[in-house]
């Protein structure tokens, strides 16, 4: 066996051991209840937090009840999304609560994306006018219902914004009424600074 090899195998038993903790620690009581639910969202939202996808999003450390509410809405089909609507068809508030908990309890996983000087000027020029660190607050971490985007996928940035813009995404009217204000330059630009924040 290669060291390579071995540094794979101890990495996927490291994986293994952590997955197996993720999933029983934060919900004693619970754990059995969103265990096979809590294994389908890993799948595309990272084991470690990262999705693989450039347009998926980072859930681990996103606020608690930013993430029950939009757990809601795909149930309720106020926010589209095939794979999403169909996983929390059948799942009680209860089960959703506990799938925001756990999730809104994991780390925030770091990255190393950083925005041009050019993007963070016209940026923060747009995030000013539309006053985005009133409810995101100034780290852009949000609070309770409010999501953070610092450090956000830029994929998912991006394609949020041009959805509530576009009106594809209509579960936030105030988000539809101030994307539609910003052309794709804007949003580009402030994709990247908060993904780089």
């Amino acid at each position: 066996m290669t060291a390579r090899s071995l540094r794979r195998a101890r990495l996927g038993l490291l994986s293994v051991f952590s997955f197996a903790l993720f999933l029983v620690l934060p919900y004693s009581g619970r754990a059995a209840d969103i265990g096979e639910t809590v294994k389908l969202c890993v799948a595309c939202h990272g084991e470690d937090g990262r999705p693989s996808e450039a347009d998926m999003p980072v859930i681990w450390g996103q606020q608690f009840y930013y993430l029950y509410v939009q757990l809601k809405d795909y149930k309720a089909g106020r926010r589209q999304n095939e794979i999403m609507n169909s996983i929390v068809a059948d799942l009680d508030r209860e089960e959703l609560k506990a799938l925001a908990q756990h999730f809104s309890e994991q780390s925030w996983p770091a990255n190393d994306f950083r925005a041009t000087e050019a993007d963070v000027a016209s940026a923060e020029s747009a995030a000013n006018s539309g006053m985005c660190v009133q409810c995101h607050l100034g780290g852009y971490e949000g609070n309770s219902g409010v999501p953070r985007l610092a450090g956000q996928k830029l994929g998912y940035l991006e394609r949020t914004m041009l959805e509530f813009r576009d009106r594809v995404r209509l579960n936030s009217q105030a988000k539809v009424s101030l994307f539609a204000t910003y052309d794709a330059a804007d949003i580009r630009a402030m994709a990247h600074y908060l993904a780089g924040f």
